[in-house]
């Protein structure tokens, strides 16, 4: 059976390595257009990805599910969540009519969010992601969405304390070309893109990776377009009862990888923040705690 909280992709990718070769044309023609590819009848996707429906049969079942119907209607269940608004999302969890308090509610999504998030964050990828962010011969961009600007502003603010050559790209896609001029083989871009995913960021993706940009992405559960191209991409479980999303497990993975590019980057990091805080005492923008 598939588990509530899978989606297809995630399925695909954790029983990648059981598929035949047939069934694996069949998987990489789904991701190269997901979930379009899977969501029309069997013998229609069969005709369009060039294998047969019995392929087809046994690919779906080794992922968990009973048939091709469960199948498709897990697909077409993750296409309403990707598209879906506040309004909708709202809706849905409302008709629930849960007994306990919202805060209860609450707590307990962004406990199991954040409990999901980590236990699907490969070490290795993790590890990976860090040393990139921790490359100082490079630059570091830095760019958000609608929503996840203010995610960016946040790691930039961190990253920039830890290591030079950190650049925030501003909200306006129309400046984007600007940091594109700048960008070379070797230098990384942080991207952040959750539903309802954003054209501009993936073109903006595939013209950083044309150029050698390693791109690091951190998405949602249904994975943004981005993650198809990017060096390394993370999915946080964002489900709330609420009409938004939320950014609190997507939060704790970026903090988590500021604290490994801080380790990777030591000594020189800890050179960088006294440094820095040397400057701050010259500008007395803060007060010491206990200070007059």
């Amino acid at each position: 059976m598939t588990q509530p909280s899978s989606t297809v992709r995630e399925l695909i990718r954790q029983h990648y390595s059981d598929l035949t070769q047939s069934e694996r044309k069949f998987a990489n023609a789904l991701l190269e257009n997901y979930p379009a590819a899977g969501l029309a009848s069997i013998t229609i996707v069969a005709g369009q990805t060039g294998v047969s429906t019995p392929t087809i049969a046994r690919m779906v079942q080794k992922l968990g599910f009973k048939g091709f119907p469960q199948f498709h209607k897990a697909l077409l269940k993750e296409l309403q969540a990707k598209v879906s608004g506040p309004t909708e999302r709202r809706a849905n969890w409302a008709t629930e009519a849960p007994e306990s308090h919202l805060l209860n509610r609450f707590a307990k999504a962004v406990t199991q969010n954040i409990q999901t998030t980590f236990s699907n964050v490969p070490s290795e990828a993790f590890d990976a992601a860090a040393h990139l962010l921790a490359d100082t011969d490079h630059t570091l961009f830095i760019v958000g969405g609608r929503i996840t600007h203010a995610l960016a502003d946040y790691a930039f603010t961190h990253l920039q304390a830890v290591r030079p050559r950190v650049i925030h790209l501003t909200s306006s896609s129309a400046t984007w070309p600007h940091y594109l001029l700048d960008m070379e083989k070797g230098d990384t871009l942080l991207m952040f893109d959750i539903r309802r995913y954003e054209s501009n960021l993936l073109r903006l993706a595939e013209l950083a990776r044309d150029r050698g940009v390693a791109v690091v992405l951190i998405t949602d559960q249904w994975s943004s377009p981005v993650a198809e191209i990017a060096t390394q991409s993370f999915n946080c479980w964002v489900e709330i009862p609420s009409a938004w999303d939320s950014n609190v497990s997507t939060l704790m993975l970026l903090e988590a990888l500021i604290s490994a590019t801080q380790e990777e980057a030591w000594p020189n990091t800890k050179d960088r923040y006294e440094r820095l805080d040397r400057l701050f005492e010259q500008t007395r923008l803060f007060r010491k705690p206990g200070g007059a």
